[in-house]
């Protein structure tokens, strides 16, 4: 590619970084590399993360029992289901980047759109970023043995976490700020290592089972203790939730995904079911081993598991851990680039975060956003409050956009549908989420709900300005959009991709 001398401006009024060809217009846009395979190991990537090795603590907790803990997991498996086949019919009829905020903005127009980019590119997905990175910070710890004290009253291996955390986030970003290509085979790599991870667990728990160590998964004591409180299952249904969340990643990238109409219900039909059956299975060799008072006082469930079973070769836990949450970072991170990506193009965000990198061709600024607003959050946070905090927002707009896709089943009947979900799993993933939404506030009505309700009202501070009355600085914004084009080489994508 040769270098002209001067700079020029798009057809379109962007300014032209010097050695980028202009027409950008004729064929710089997001392209279709995501496979099936590479679609199914970015869900089952995504999901299966550090929630397996976190969130049976939080289940058991709430329920009160083994038995109904398990329970709660294939109820998380059947709503988290019924929630990605409803936005497999969307993600085929609309076939764009964005995921919720694409469908909201077709359904509801700006508003709901511009509050859900809001919540999610400003909190939610950074705060996922953030606890996924400290979890693999964590198990890297323990792998390299690092014993704790204090220095100035800090903690030496709470530093040590979010050091490791920063450090496997910023690596992330150049990999997905490099290829998508690339991002994709580090999936589909970490997908397997995780994969055999958990298989070493079930084969192990299958081990323990021959052997009758079931004392603690007998229908007869299983379920004594069992929680009579309704609404307290919610925050039971949030905690594995966690584990299974990740189940609309590819809605984020439909416009990279190729033969969107067949590969995204299939990915979907595929990579559920496995990582259900992983889950339950990891569950229940999980209890061959731990007592429910050795689970819920367990630092690490997966470690305390392997110092129990697998003798000198116990390392190999953390270092198992650390693939599966790296991997999930990485799957979290490919999504996060895309939906500032789609919303700039929609006039919500700045421009900037709509153009694409033109010899990598992927959402460089978008990228850059996610990473620096997950570091920030890196600093402070508590896994529980944390996981309140982003379910009460997000079953709020997971359930608005399955409703927005019962709307347009109302108002666009003929619109073609490449794939058409039964009606009943729309309907039942709405009530779930509107149970959700109300019952943790009703069970514990903690802070971080009243934190979560006032961030997305807060929007509407920025929204009204700049989105519904189109106040703009010109003066400010032209010269740094132009700066920051020449600074990364970025220019604005052609059309989306139908």
């Amino acid at each position: 590619m040769s270098l002209r001398k001067d700079a020029e401006v798009t057809s379109n009024g962007y300014h032209q970084p010097d050695g980028i060809p202009p027409k950008v217009d004729d064929g710089v846009s997001l392209e279709r590399n995501v496979g099936l395979v590479g679609g199914v190991a970015l869900i089952v990537g995504s999901m299966i993360g550090s929630g397996i090795f976190v969130s049976p603590q939080g289940t058991l907790r709430e329920t009160g029992s083994v038995g109904m803990s398990l329970i709660i997991w294939v109820v998380c498996a059947v709503i988290a289901t019924c929630g990605a086949l409803s936005y497999a019919e969307l993600g085929t009829m609309l076939q764009s980047s964005g995921g919720e905020h694409a469908y909201l903005h077709k359904v509801f127009g700006n508003l709901p759109a511009y509050l859900y980019a809001w919540s999610y590119i400003l909190i939610i997905k950074p705060c996922i970023l953030s606890v996924i990175s400290i979890v693999c910070g964590m198990y890297l710890v323990a792998a390299f043995g690092i014993e704790d004290c204090e220095e100035g009253g800090v903690s030496v291996v709470a530093s040590s976490e979010k050091i490791f955390g920063g450090i496997i986030l910023v690596l992330l970003f150049a990999i997905n700020s490099i290829s998508v290509k690339l991002s994709t085979r580090v999936q589909i790599v970490f997908t397997i290592f995780k994969l055999l991870a958990l298989i070493i667990i079930i084969i192990i728990g299958f081990v323990r089972l021959i052997q009758g160590h079931t004392e603690y998964l007998s229908p007869k004591v299983s379920f004594v203790g069992t929680s009579s409180d309704f609404f307290a299952y919610s925050i039971a249904i949030y905690q594995g939730h966690w584990a299974y969340d990740s189940w609309n990643q590819l809605n984020f990238i439909t416009e990279e995904l190729k033969n969107p109409s067949r590969n995204l219900p299939l990915c979907i039909v595929i990579a559920m079911p496995l990582v259900a059956i992983c889950y339950l299975l990891v569950n229940i060799s999980y209890f061959t081993v731990l007592s429910p008072a050795e689970m819920l006082a367990s630092p690490a469930v997966a470690v305390s598991f392997a110092d129990q079973t697998m003798g000198v070769m116990s390392w190999i836990m953390p270092v198992a851990v650390c693939c599966s949450t790296f991997g999930a970072a990485n799957g979290h991170m490919f999504a996060s680039g895309r939906l500032p990506y789609a919303a700039a193009r929609a006039g919500h965000l700045p421009q900037i975060l709509a153009f694409i990198q033109v010899k990598n061709l992927t959402p460089f600024y978008a990228l850059l956003l996610s990473t620096i607003i997950a570091l920030l959050l890196m600093i402070p946070g508590d896994f529980n409050t944390l996981v309140n905090y982003y379910g009460f927002a997000t079953w709020f707009f997971y359930g608005l956009t399955v409703v927005a896709l019962l709307v347009m089943r109302k108002t666009h009947p003929k619109t073609p549908r490449p794939f058409k979900v039964p009606l009943i799993f729309p309907v039942f993933f709405i009530l779930c989420s509107v149970y959700l939404v109300i019952a943790p506030i009703i069970d514990e009505p903690a802070m971080e709900f009243l934190y979560a309700f006032l961030f997305i009202i807060f929007g509407l501070v920025f929204y009204f300005p700049f989105i519904y009355f189109g106040f703009r600085i010109h003066s400010i914004m032209n010269p740094v959009t132009k700066f920051l084009q020449k600074l990364a080489k970025v220019v604005p994508a052609s059309k989306p991709l139908t």
